[in-house]
């Protein structure tokens, strides 16, 4: 039996994967029959680059996809296009409508990808937008905050003095009278 699967490779925690087609004996990393494309999850969105005619060639001559090749040639629209080819095949469609149907849904599919695309770099954009005005905030907090300490120091002493000095004439005028008595 004949699989697409994937054939891991690339450095520790960090892995790129192999779309092959492979006999579903060999190991995992082992031989394979055709290499049909590549799949980097690492990526955001994930990148895959896959050669679409032979994936759709060996999807047609009845290569078994693994659940992860699946989906991964779903979201490249290739089981719809095996889908669209079968059909022309048994004479249900013709071609020139089996391409109008994949052609459109290719197209939403991509405007689909470019909104997610640019949702993901606005959601970033506004993310560090909105930590440089926290740090900004921060920073200015503290810049208020060695303003206060490196202040000079005001005396409060002559204010009491003043204070103590308008009473004093107060006292003595009151004293006098009950002096006089």
């Amino acid at each position: 039996m004949v699989k697409i699967r994937l054939a891991r490779r690339g450095r520790k925690k960090h892995a790129m994967y192999d779309v092959v087609v492979a006999d579903a004996r060999a190991p995992r990393d082992g031989r394979f029959i055709e290499k049909l494309g590549t799949y980097d999850p690492n990526t955001q969105p994930a990148t895959i680059n896959l050669n679409e005619a032979s994936a759709v060639k060996w999807l047609l001559n009845g290569a078994q996809p693994t659940d992860t090749a699946r989906a991964i040639l779903s979201y490249k629209g290739l089981m719809l296009k095996k889908h669209l080819q079968v059909g022309v095949n048994k004479g249900a469609i013709s071609q020139e409508q089996a391409d109008e149907k994949f052609a459109s849904w290719k197209q939403s599919k991509d405007a689909q990808v470019v909104a997610a695309t640019e949702g993901i770099a606005g959601k970033k954009a506004e993310d560090k937008k909105s930590r440089l005005e926290a740090e900004s905030k921060v920073n200015a907090a503290r810049a208020e905050a060695l303003a206060k300490k490196n202040a000079p120091v005001v005396e409060e002493a002559p204010a009491e003095e003043e204070a103590a000095t308008e009473e004093a004439p107060a006292t003595e005028g009151e004293a006098t009278p009950e002096a006089a008595e």
